[in-house]
């Protein structure tokens, strides 16, 4: 089968995939490389310790994790002040439908380091940003007003990251953004037909495949998902059946930090750059209602194609029909199995 299309499961879309267009030269625009000899502290820098924000607040000379508000927020949680009922309420119909939206906006340093990001961190140091995830999932989650907690990094000045400091993003929100909207009908219309979760499936039959699979711990597994649109694409998968961050164990809190790690590093040694991403997390709705059907995921979307500097591009077709890839899924996952997990700058900074 040379040009085909697959379907995403987890959201009824399909991507065009067309392998014989590999070879095809390229004369398109051209990046500029990521920085690769950052300083441990930038004076200038908004996100490092002691240093002032773009607001004029300082911050804290912190030592592991620092979260605080964002200081240019997307979302107000005092916005409203009308009971809840009429916040959720829709205005106008037909064509012309608004709801408003409230919530809270968090930014959360990975470490005071101003130069290493996940793959360059320790062992603990990861743990204690996937346990920054968890506080804040549970206290955001816990107001009355939030529905849906989403994590997310972008990671490099290709991915729209303002500021190189190693950093991630919480959203809270009062209504379930788009892309979880839909997992959670997939998984929800899964779980009715066949008793059974649509990921832990589909997980087991990857292991039973073997070629997409990138790498695997105790509680975690990376894969090339069958259905990728972006050309390193990566889904995380917990082995155990759990919707949240706050039903992770000890154990998972350790696993998927070193899964991240791992996965990250194989990321930058791709070609030997700090690999640009946006990746977040998929958990379950805080709605106070039960899901069954959720199963805890990341989606890693890296956009580099050929080398450090030529980008996968979603426009024209992508934008108007659908989806197109050129490297298969397959192909994908071999390259990054190839890799190694010793990061390539380890004998030039500070490793654990």
């Amino acid at each position: 089968m040379i040009v085909h299309r697959r379907q995403n499961p987890l959201t009824g879309e399909w991507v065009l995939v067309s392998p014989h267009r590999t070879q095809r030269p390229w004369q398109g625009q051209i990046e500029k490389a990521a920085p690769t000899n950052l300083p441990a502290h930038d004076p200038t820098c908004y996100l490092c310790p002691g240093n002032s924000r773009a607001e004029g607040k300082q911050n804290p000379l912190y030592k592991s994790t620092f979260v605080f508000d964002n200081d240019f927020p997307a979302l107000l949680f005092k916005s409203i002040s009308e009971p809840r009922e009429a916040q959720e309420a829709t205005i106008g119909d037909g064509f012309f439908k608004v709801q408003a939206e409230i919530g809270i906006t968090r930014v959360m340093c990975f470490s005071p380091r101003h130069d290493l990001s996940i793959p360059e961190l320790p062992q603990a140091q990861v743990e204690a940003v996937v346990q920054g995830w968890i506080d804040q999932s549970k206290e955001l989650g816990s107001l009355e007003e939030i529905n849906y907690v989403q994590i997310f990094e972008n990671k490099g000045a290709m991915m729209g990251a303002s500021n190189p400091h190693p950093h991630n993003q919480v959203w809270a929100s009062s209504h379930v953004p788009n892309e979880p909207a839909k997992e959670t009908i997939a998984q929800s219309e899964y779980l009715d037909r066949n008793r059974t979760c649509l990921l832990c499936e589909y997980m087991q039959s990857e292991k039973k495949k073997g070629g997409r699979i990138v790498t695997a711990n105790d509680t975690f597994t990376a894969l090339v998902p069958f259905w990728a649109v972006w050309p390193f694409e990566i889904l995380l998968l917990a082995h155990r059946h759990l919707g949240s961050f706050s039903d992770l164990s000890t154990e998972e809190v350790s696993g998927l930090a070193n899964i991240l790690r791992r996965v990250t590093c194989r990321y930058d040694n791709m070609f030997e750059t700090s690999f640009p991403y946006s990746m977040g997390f998929h958990q379950a709705p805080c709605d106070g209602l039960p899901h069954p059907e959720w199963h805890f995921h990341a989606h890693y979307y890296p956009p580099l194609l050929r080398s450090a500097t030529v980008r996968k591009f979603m426009v024209g077709y992508e934008m108007l029909a659908m989806p197109q890839r050129d490297l298969t899924p397959e192909n994908a996952a071999e390259r990054l199995r190839e890799l190694s997990e010793v990061h390539y700058r380890s004998g030039k900074t500070e490793k654990d």
